[in-house]
């Protein structure tokens, strides 16, 4: 099993920055990306980033392009969201998420194996 554990979140107004983390323990894989999603209320779950933890590879939602980063921290096994120039459309419950073997972009939730439990950014107009 792999725990995932977000922070980070809060409320800000727009234009503002918040820096997400979440932490990963349990069971290592020689090879995983992990992804951030969010999710407003009456709406699926959204892709937002993705990194590929032995490539480096990253991967962003046309929405976040330009404002958002994702980043890494091996010896932490920590993955970070910065998060600038935000807008109240990026008001959700952001989730991290790991995918055991993933060496290419995914998009679907369904791609992914285990789940943190969420934490909330609101962004005020």
């Amino acid at each position: 099993q792999v725990q995932l554990v977000e922070s980070g979140g809060g409320l800000v107004q727009a234009g503002g920055s918040l820096r997400l983390s979440c932490g990963a323990s349990g069971r290592t894989f020689s090879s995983y990306a992990m992804g951030w999603f969010r999710q407003a209320p009456g709406k699926d779950r959204q892709f937002v980033a993705q990194i590929n933890w032995s490539s480096g590879s990253k991967y962003y939602a046309d929405s976040v392009k330009g404002r958002f980063t994702i980043s890494r921290d091996n010896a932490k096994n920590t993955v970070y969201l910065q998060m600038n120039s935000l807008k109240p459309e990026d008001t959700a419950v952001y989730y991290c998420a790991v995918r055991p073997g993933g060496l290419w972009m995914y998009r679907d939730p369904r791609d992914y194996d285990y789940w943190g439990q969420g934490t909330q950014v609101t962004v005020s107009s």
